[in-house]
């Protein structure tokens, strides 16, 4: 629930403060006649992610044995790789998305196309959501809950990250957006170490590449791996009762490069020398 509950108020909040960045810019400038297109390239946008969600899942359910602990740990590497290139990403926009949405969508309506706006929500919307998709279903692999818990947290996750997006569309300036990016940031970043290590682990049961190293301990005494913390922990954080040396090795590397390149700001673009001002919620996101 929790694993949930975090990834799509991440993810659903970037995907809510896109439409709200280019809704309010609409709203504020005399042209809500143009909502129908930002929603009409959302919602295609969304069904498309549908699809793709699907297509996972069944694929996952027509496999079996070796060649499914293969595909979900694929798809667990492949997550890892999406998941740090979004916080990264997302931490260099985060200062000027505001602005060039704004400037994108002002081109638009100077040039009269409705098309524009289509695909400018279309793709905003289409890669963010298929990065959730991909990061709860590598998710859904391991986690613990039952499937209606599961979607629970999701639901909770995406009821306040609408809410969150509303605020932003109404013009809030008191949401700490940077502080909120950071903490999150930071907490999926944690949850990447953990789908790592359960990818690497799912790849050795599978067969595919050799155990990496001994299992240096065995918990299963004091965390068993089939009780709900035991499971809880697996989902969140990677925990392995008996992990292999790889498993450690990547895992803590993973945390150390991860996290030492977010908090130093490594990759970070130097700030102008003297940034113009841009009027609206461009600056809900600066702040």
């Amino acid at each position: 629930m929790l694993f949930s509950f975090l990834i799509i108020l991440r993810e659903g909040f970037e995907i809510a403060l896109v439409l709200a960045i280019i809704l309010g810019y609409l709203r504020r400038t005399d042209n809500r006649q143009h909502f129908g297109a930002v929603w009409t390239g959302a919602l295609g946008a969304a069904a498309i992610c549908v699809v793709v969600g699907a297509g996972l899942e069944l694929t996952a359910t027509e496999l079996s044995g070796a060649a499914q602990e293969a595909f979900e740990g694929f798809t667990m590497l492949f997550a890892v790789a999406v998941l740090t290139w979004m916080v990264f990403w997302m931490r260099r926009q985060a200062a000027s998305i505001g602005r060039d949405l704004r400037l994108q969508v002002e081109l638009a309506i100077q040039r009269g196309s409705l098309a524009a706006l289509v695909i400018l929500a279309f793709v905003a919307v289409l890669r963010e959501g298929l990065e959730t998709v991909l990061l709860l279903f590598a998710g859904a692999s391991t986690h613990s809950d039952s499937t209606a818990t599961f979607f629970m947290g999701a639901a909770g996750g995406a009821a306040i990250a609408a809410l969150l997006g509303y605020a932003v569309y109404r013009g809030s300036h008191a949401l700490p957006l940077r502080q909120f990016f950071t903490i999150t940031s930071i907490v999926v970043l944690v949850i990447g170490a953990g789908m790592l290590s359960n990818g690497i682990a799912e790849l050795q049961e599978s067969g595919l590449i050799g155990r990496l190293g001994n299992r240096p301990w065995d918990t299963n005494a004091f965390i068993s791996m089939t009780t709900t913390l035991g499971k809880f922990l697996h989902t969140l954080l990677g925990y392995d009762s008996a992990p292999t040396i790889g498993q450690i090795v990547l895992y803590w590397a993973y945390i150390a490069g991860g996290l030492g390149a977010f908090i130093l700001g490594i990759g970070m673009p130097r700030p102008a020398s003297s940034p113009r001002p841009v009027p609206g919620l461009s600056e809900t996101m600066e702040g």
